[in-house]
């Protein structure tokens, strides 16, 4: 196994311009394969390219402020 063909949540989330932790939550959910390491998530980089091409982020709900 090549680990330089590996990215992490880090790196992932800059490729896709999204939050580390949303990256996690679409690993934890399966919508995003990857291995998981101890405490780290490993994303095969050939994997992620095809799941850029498909993803399309979309901000959640905004928080209620209780004012």
């Amino acid at each position: 196994m090549a680990w330089d063909n590996y990215l992490n949540v880090i790196e992932a989330g800059r490729r896709l311009r999204i939050h580390p932790e949303t990256v996690k939550r679409l690993c934890r959910q399966g919508d995003l394969p990857a291995i998981k390491i101890h405490n780290t998530w490993l994303i095969d980089r050939d994997i992620l390219d095809n799941f850029a091409g498909t993803y399309i982020p979309r901000r959640g709900a905004r928080r209620k402020l209780i004012g």
